[in-house]
């Protein structure tokens, strides 16, 4: 049977595609298509369609992070799979090909999947607080494979102030390292995704980025054509200009409604006592709120907020494929050029230590800023090289370089697109059955004809 490639390709948009003539060449050979996205437009989100056929009412995934309620928690970037309700592509593909050899290349909720073959970002954290770049493999051995050739996974240009190309190019090595070995290949290249949100899709910067994304596929993209492969290329969003950061939580607590507690850290946000919290996401905040008495109230408050353009309450959480017990009381869609952050604390003096940091588990909502360093800090680049010599020692320390300004930032993602160019899009290779638009609950079903996975 044929193999099949399935690279996503993270922000790939139609006007994106005009720079990029080697991906281009996979719908020339077959066709290009419209991707109807999900709600909310986010990866964990996205992809858990991709792989179900199902929406976030079914799947459970609502976001990148949401509550957790029994625990009063929120946690964002969970790796395990069994978080995503359904079943998936290969799991229903084994029905027809027992015998499908399969490998997930940085795809979310990877660990504990039932495929051959597992890469996902995973760093080494150590007692003292310190951590290291490193990934979790299944099998094991593919862990001293990969390290072996293409040297340890490149964590802090996968996500941070020096989020890179290196990191694509990483998985990208790795890909072609284990695509030979498996029939279905999911891979998964997020370079896009940086410099589109640090300065937007309309510079000169987004054409540099989808040149170099196209450089860098070349190689896997010519490894499968001499392999026969087919190859499918998808995106989850587009990004979009953006100028307006709208802080929620603010908005709660100055209405009385968002608790904090304090400590030697700062403050911290009170999941257990608040009437109302957010848990911002992009451009989609879950509104988490207690007392159902209080569900009107905290609607039209947050209605009235400049930048907010839809708050959907529970018949609008059903027309939109999210009412699922883990997402908020009320959704909140932002307007076209604004985007949520997740602050809560209202004078920067009393911010928490880690907001200031790249930490990504530790904050109660997505933090873009952290692609930043502190351009109001004159002395950052010295307090970055003072850690990260402390770190080279052995030494504690704190990388305290991302801004509390949110103004830096001027793209985003997560609702859906106004215009199909600023929209995802999907590229396949197999000319057999052209389609000009797919809906986001159709991939599977399109990946198992590919892949002879189907029944009939």
């Amino acid at each position: 049977m044929t193999k099949l490639l399935v690279l996503d390709v993270v922000g790939l948009t139609p006007r994106l595609l005009e720079h990029m003539p080697r991906l281009r060449r996979v719908a020339d050979r077959g066709y290009q298509a419209t991707l109807e996205t999900v709600l909310p437009a986010v990866t964990c989100s996205a992809q858990s369609t991709f792989l179900t056929g199902l929406l976030p009412t079914d799947h459970g995934i609502v976001g990148n992070g949401w509550l957790f309620r029994d625990l009063g928690d929120v946690l964002l970037w969970r790796q395990h799979n069994g978080l995503v309700e359904g079943e998936k592509l290969w799991e229903t593909a084994r029905a027809t090909r027992p015998d499908l050899t399969v490998a997930n290349i940085c795809w979310w909720y990877a660990m504990g999947a039932t495929v051959d073959t597992t890469v996902t970002p995973r760093p080494a954290y150590y007692a003292d607080g310190r951590k290291e770049p490193d990934c979790w493999t299944w099998p094991p051995s593919v862990h001293d494979r990969l390290v072996a050739e293409l040297g340890p996974f490149p964590l802090f240009t996968f996500w941070g102030p020096g989020a890179s190309i290196a990191s694509s190019e990483w998985i990208i090595g790795a890909t072609r390292m284990l695509m030979p070995e498996h029939d279905l290949t999911l891979s998964y290249v997020p370079h896009l995704d940086y410099d589109l949100q640090r300065f937007g899709p309309s510079g000169p910067e987004a054409i540099r980025a989808a040149r170099e994304v196209d450089r860098a596929l070349a190689p896997l993209l010519d490894d499968a054509d001499r392999l026969g492969a087919r190859v499918v290329v998808l995106s989850e969003y587009g990004i979009t200009d953006v100028s307006r950061a709208v802080d929620v939580n603010r908005v709660l607590r100055r209405a009385g409604l968002l608790h904090v507690h304090h400590n030697e850290t700062g403050e911290i946000l009170d999941t257990w006592t608040s009437p109302a919290f957010a848990v911002a996401d992009h451009q989609v905040a879950h509104v988490y709120v207690r007392d159902e008495d209080d569900i009107p109230r905290v609607r039209d408050l947050l209605a009235d907020v400049p930048g907010v353009g839809q708050v959907l309450d529970a018949e609008g959480k059903r027309e939109q494929g999210l009412d699922h017990p883990r997402s908020g009381e009320l959704v909140l869609v932002a307007e076209p050029d604004s985007w949520f952050t997740y602050y809560y604390w209202l004078d920067d003096a009393n911010a928490p230590d880690f907001a200031r940091l790249v930490e990504i588990h530790k904050k109660p909502g997505y933090d873009p800023v952290e692609l930043f360093m502190d351009p109001q800090d004159r002395w950052v680049k010295l307090r970055a090289g003072t850690a990260l010599a402390r770190k080279k020692l052995g030494m504690r320390y704190m990388m305290d370089v991302v801004p509390l300004d949110p103004a830096p930032l001027r793209g985003s993602h997560g609702r859906l697109p106004d215009d199909p160019l600023d929209g995802p899009v999907l590229l396949c290779s197999d000319p057999a059955a052209p389609r000009t638009q797919v809906r986001a609950v159709e991939v599977r079903d399109l990946l198992l004809d590919l892949v002879g996975g189907r029944a009939g």
